[in-house]
């Protein structure tokens, strides 16, 4: 018998993905509805009223970076799985691996060019290639290996961004000259957008598909590389560490329910403690800039690792408690089309909020769009499991399926 037909899915799996796909879209929707740089500080735009100030603490110190985190430590997962099962039934595991991924980077590029800048598929392909090399690696090897890439990137990027406050500095000092002036106005402009650049950007996203798509190849046609480079030392030891949580059994629920409550709730402690008091800080500093880069992209690293495996840990104990439930049934089907919910997601939102649709970019505050976030949860649970009681995969999952093996997949449930 071979290994995939043996081998149940891990429920464990689906429904972290479920909750991870429908927690990205907590972040996102700033994303898609407002200037890119709403997304690091409220005060750019989207309103500073209590309700909004309270969304964006409780999205920074809760959401941010932890449910991406979470997607690509199952990544990491995912692909051990489809590696074990390739091999099981006497496949070529490389060969469906490298498809799956140069298939993967394809959908990623339409879905950035053709929707949204906010892509993370080419990302997770490219890095999927790199992290193929590291699966013959025990558990062990792979986190020391993953928290020495990790520790680079965040030592890295702190000092980068960090740079940016001396700069700041030199500039404020009495007597400071039109140079120091100059360098700290060049090195902020990208990150400091004023009302033109605003007022720009909306126009932009309230007009036509072909406007858009045409500013994309003209200013963003080698983004995705960049955004490659860029999130390189973060993703990579994700991935890492999602295939040593699949190899040690945490991810797939080996562990004992007191083991995944205890670490879950240390690691989600921790923190949030850390976080917490950054949060609090940049309020009371009325969102300085160069604050706010500092904490999205550099402080926040070390609690982003520790909350996204204490998350795993609190979510998995959660998926074991209620298995049977209907709910948590819902929420992996989420998950086995998650996918086809992700896209799906940003069609959905550039529908709304693009000028080839609704055309509500830059209207809705903070604090209201989360109501449509809610809106969009109970869709993915709403169809995922009628759809996949009747078929096989989710469409796009059956797609890529179909295209990385080269062959038509059956698609309809044998009953």
């Amino acid at each position: 018998m071979s290994v995939a037909a043996a081998t149940p899915r891990y429920l464990e799996l689906d429904a972290l993905r479920g909750f991870a796909v429908m927690g990205i879209l907590l972040m996102n929707i700033i994303g898609f509805s407002m200037p890119e740089m709403a997304y690091v500080s409220p005060a750019v735009y989207g309103g500073t009223d209590l309700p909004d100030i309270i969304v964006w603490a409780l999205s920074y110190v809760f959401v941010d970076g932890k449910m991406r985190g979470l997607f690509t430590i199952l990544f990491g997962a995912s692909m051990m799985l489809i590696v074990e099962r390739a091999e099981g039934n006497g496949d070529n595991p490389a060969k469906i691996h490298f498809s799956r991924m140069t298939w993967l980077a394809l959908f990623g590029l339409a879905h950035f060019f053709l929707l949204w800048f906010g892509d993370i598929l080419f990302l997770y392909a490219a890095v999927g290639c790199i992290a193929y090399s590291l699966k013959h690696l025990s558990a062990e090897d792979l986190f020391r290996r993953a928290l020495l890439i990790f520790t680079i990137g965040f030592v890295g990027y702190s000092f980068m961004f960090g740079g940016l406050l001396y700069l700041q500095y030199q500039a404020s000092l009495p007597g400071a000259g039109a140079d120091a002036i100059e360098s700290l106005r060049q090195a902020t402009a990208d990150f400091d957008p004023g009302a033109t650049v605003i007022a720009a950007e909306i126009a932009l996203h309230q007009s036509g598909f072909l406007p858009i798509f045409m500013a994309k190849i003209e200013n963003d046609l080698f983004q995705p590389l960049v955004l490659l480079a860029y999130n390189l030392a973060e993703t990579l030891p994700l991935m890492m560490v999602g295939m040593a949580l699949y190899k040690n059994g945490f991810l797939t629920g080996a562990w004992s329910a007191d083991d995944y409550r205890r670490w879950g709730l240390r690691l989600t402690g921790i923190g949030a403690l850390i976080l917490t008091p950054i949060a609090i800080g940049l309020i009371h500093q009325d969102f300085n800039m160069l604050l706010m880069i500092n904490a999205h992209y550099a402080w926040n690293w070390p609690s982003q690792m520790l909350m996204t495996l204490g998350y795993a840990a609190l979510l998995v104990g959660l998926i074991q408690k209620c298995a049977r439930s209907a709910w948590m049934q819902r929420v992996a089907a989420v998950g086995r089309a998650a996918f086809s919910n992700y896209l799906a997601t940003s069609l959905l939102m550039t529908f709304l909020f693009y000028g080839w649709g609704l055309g509500l970019y830059g209207t809705i505050g903070r604090a209201e769009l989360y109501l449509i976030v809610l809106g969009v949860w109970a869709l993915m649970l709403f169809w995922s499991k009628p759809w996949l009681d009747r078929f096989r995969y989710g469409p796009l999952e059956w797609l890529w399926r179909s295209l990385a093996r080269g062959r038509i997949q059956k698609m309809t449930v044998t009953k």
